[in-house]
């Protein structure tokens, strides 16, 4: 195992007793330390992954390093390093919030240490909350229950597992300020999410898995270089109701209505093009108001990727 890896899977692979492959010869290595975020759709592979590493799920083949020790041959010490947000709600109804904290680490040999939960609590504004059952609760209250039940025992690796779906914008915010925190101190983060968005804004590296098979695994920033696409979008001075035969062997669409037209372009590439394109719109007599140029985001990468061939 590299040094620098909080994480290292080889050859992972989960058949069920169905029949159904949820993952196929998955080999991933995470760096200590990074955001790592984990994108695919739903029954893709993502929590079937999580639930190996996390020691929830038998694989049927491979092998799995977390911080140094194997998931199979030494379960507790490996698992005493990973914290887990699951999906699914809290259900331990009857607890306390504190009793639920105060369980979660010394399940893990921590010693008690109040003034640690405390902060946790403050932070995720459950302080207010730590002698409220569980059971009296909003959806968005146990969520942050969970996230703090995950930290309790202050792990070196921490799977956010759909952390923010279905919650409010105010646990969104503060659960994202936690994981910088986190990310500060040298906790590794590795999470799935459906807000693109998110990935796009927090992640250092991103995986794309579809139907149990990593597809690829890479640099948020050489991603977005690589697979992203720029447009140009031109304002027409008059409408248009089709492109001219002259310019049709251009990568052009008519937009809004056929008032604006909008040129592909690859943003890495040696030529853009636009050159010789405003020079032919100079020459079909087509004239335009104003121009400005769009990047692709990480949703359209992301979804061209799934769309390809498997």
């Amino acid at each position: 195992m590299s040094t620098d890896a909080a994480i290292e899977i080889t050859g992972l692979g989960k058949t069920y007793d169905t029949g159904h492959v949820a993952l196929s010869n998955v080999s991933l290595s995470i760096r200590r330390g990074e955001i790592f975020a984990l994108l695919g759709p739903n029954g893709a592979g993502k929590t079937t992954l999580i639930g190996i590493v996390c020691g929830i799920v038998r694989p049927s083949e491979g092998r799995v390093i977390a911080d140094g020790f194997d998931i199979r041959r030494d379960y507790r010490r490996a698992r005493a390093t990973i914290g887990l947000v699951p999906q699914e709600l809290a259900t331990e109804t009857f607890e306390t919030v504190w009793a639920a904290l105060r369980f979660s680490r010394g399940l893990f040999g921590k010693p008690h240490d109040p003034a640690f939960l405390e902060k946790l609590l403050r932070d995720l504004s459950l302080w207010d909350k730590r002698d409220a059952k569980i059971m009296t609760l909003s959806g968005g209250m146990k969520r942050r229950v969970l996230i703090a039940k995950a930290l309790a025992h202050e792990p070196r690796i921490l799977f956010l597992d759909e952390p923010t779906a279905g919650v409010d914008v105010e646990l969104r915010r503060d659960m994202w300020r936690l994981v910088a925190g986190l990310r500060e101190r040298g906790v590794t983060i590795i999470l799935t999410t459906h807000y693109i968005e998110e990935a796009e804004q927090m992640a250092d590296r991103i995986g794309v898995i579809n139907h149990g098979k990593l597809l690829l695994v890479e640099d948020k920033d050489t991603l977005m270089r690589k697979l992203g696409r720029k447009q140009l979008t031109l304002s027409l001075a008059e409408r248009m109701d089709a492109i001219p035969e002259a310019l049709a062997d251009l990568p052009l669409e008519l937009a809004r209505d056929g008032e604006a037209l909008v040129y592909t372009f690859d943003s890495q590439g040696e030529r853009t093009g636009i050159a010789s394109l405003l020079r032919r719109l100079q020459e079909a007599g087509i004239g335009f108001r104003d121009l400005h140029t769009e990047e692709s985001s990480l949703e359209e990468i992301f979804v061209n990727l799934l769309k390809a061939p498997r």
